[in-house]
Formats: C-alpha cells, structure tokens, sequence
C-alpha cells in the first residue's frame, strides 16, 4: 500500500474522565473481586484505567466489525483486522478513584509492512494520565492493523506441566458472559468478542475471541492478589489468540523485583506474556 500516513505522526489528543467508583465497582463485580468496594479517593488498580477515558463514537459511526469507522485521532488504515497488540506502562503515583483526570494521547509513529499473513500497519499511541496536574500514569500501545489470514484451527487440549516452583498460577475459564461484560465495561462492540456468528463465519476463529486487555487485567489481578507490593511497572505482548472454548491458564514466576507473567491456552501455546515490575 503506497498510502502515506506521516501526516498522523504527532496527532494528539485529549480526553477528560471523572474515574467514577461505579466503572470501579463494577470492574471488581465482573473480576469476583472479595477486596472491599473502591470508593472515591481509594487507588485504581493497574490497568484498570482502561474502564474509563471510553470511546463514545455514534452507533451510525460502527463499522460492520463494531469498531469505530476509520479516521478520526488514528489514521484511516484500511486493513479490516484491528488489535491492541501490547503495551508499556510506568506508574509514577497511583491514579485515585473519584479524581478527575486527564488523558494526553500523541500518535508516535506509523510504520507499514509486510508479514506471513500479508501486509500489516503498526501504530504506536503515547499516553499520559494526570490528577491535580500531576503525571501519574505513561502509556505507550502498539495497534496492529492486517488483511483477513486463513481460519484459525480451534486449539487441542493437553496436559500442561505442573507450574515452576515458587510461581504463582491460576486457571479459569472464559466463557461468553465475562467477555461480554468487559466489552460492556471497555464500551468495546468489536463483534468477536460477543457475536460467535460473525467471529465463526467471517473472521475464521473457532469461537468467541478473549480481549488481549482482559487477559492483562486477569494476570495482574493474579499479581495483586499474590502479592502486597505494588505495580509500578508493567508491559505485555499479545502472541497467540484465546477462545472461550478452553481453559486458560495465568502463570506468574516472581523473581526479585520482577514477574514474568505468561497467558497459556488448553494446548499450553502462549497466548500472552508480560512483565511486571514491583515497587
């Protein structure tokens, strides 16, 4: 594609968020959390400024996949597959519950390529998150745009291997009702994620699609609940996708000041892994 779009390079935005208790509150609903109910002035948990600062794009504006129509502070990529890929984090101080906040977003670059699967468009968005005109929270995610691949063979079943040592894991099982409550939660229609129709028969996936985001919030809240030292660092790459149809297991190995974090799918593949760094 001979389209060029330096031009987005530099686009900035500004979003503005109240971080109410209810998006908090209703995140530790769908997480089962048993901590007592966040309420204003409490810290947000990591990553869980993605329930706030949402998108609100006109319903006439969804493309047919669910997502936003093309333009706009991203660039207009044509490519119809869009993922959040994986992102950095660094935490200077904790955002606060009920604080007003603001999120600077700037598009850092725009590189076009050509992969296995065809081409592919990389787009790297900074953000920074401020209360009080303090910069609390910077952000850098990578969006990975790429044509339809072939279908994709549901996952089989094995038996994983006992987790390492001094690690810290859990299984769960993904099933249509957490999903569609976090896209709910993230006012995020993308239609693989709640439409098992669309995600079958025109994305090729064996079932319903489990966010990349869900998948790092569940592996930090495996961190917070393992641990009491804080997150002050945290970045993570999606690898492989999982589907609501098999169990997913989260494994975290602490070493130090360091978790390494990995998201295995029901044949042990892995699906996501990350980094956290404690405080």
């Amino acid at each position: 594609m001979d389209t060029d779009y330096s031009s987005w390079t530099g686009r900035t935005e500004q979003v503005h968020d109240p971080l109410s208790w209810v998006q908090a509150q209703a995140a530790q609903a769908m997480l089962d959390e048993t901590a007592a109910p966040l309420v204003d002035g409490d810290a947000l948990p990591l990553p869980w400024h993605w329930f706030h600062f949402l998108p609100r794009a006109p319903q006439a504006a969804l493309d047919t996949d669910g997502h936003p129509q093309r333009g706009g502070f991203l660039p207009p990529i044509p490519y119809p597959r869009r993922m959040f890929a994986g992102a950095r984090m660094q935490v200077h101080r904790p955002l606060r519950v009920g604080v007003a906040a603001v999120r600077e977003g700037r598009i850092g670059n725009v590189v076009m390529k050509s992969g296995k699967s065809g081409p592919l468009a990389f787009v790297t968005v900074a953000y920074r998150y401020q209360q009080d005109g303090m910069l609390c929270l910077e952000e850098e995610q990578d969006i990975v745009y790429r044509e339809p691949g072939a279908a994709i063979a549901a996952p089989q079943p094995a038996e994983l291997p006992a987790p390492p040592a001094g690690s810290w894991s859990r299984t769960l099982q993904p099933d249509p009702r957490l999903l569609f409550r976090f896209s709910a939660l993230t006012f995020n229609a993308h239609r693989i994620h709640y439409d098992r129709d669309y995600a079958v028969d025109v994305e090729g996936y064996p079932g319903l699609v489990v966010h990349g985001p869900l998948t790092a919030v569940l592996l930090l809240q495996l961190v917070r609940q393992s641990t009491a030292r804080p997150v002050v660092g945290f970045s993570f790459r999606g690898v492989a996708p999982l589907f609501d149809g098999g169990p997913v297991r989260l494994l975290a190995t602490p070493v130090q000041d360091t978790v390494s974090l990995q998201a295995q799918g029901p044949d042990g593949i892995v699906a996501l892994e990350a980094t956290a760094r404690l405080g």
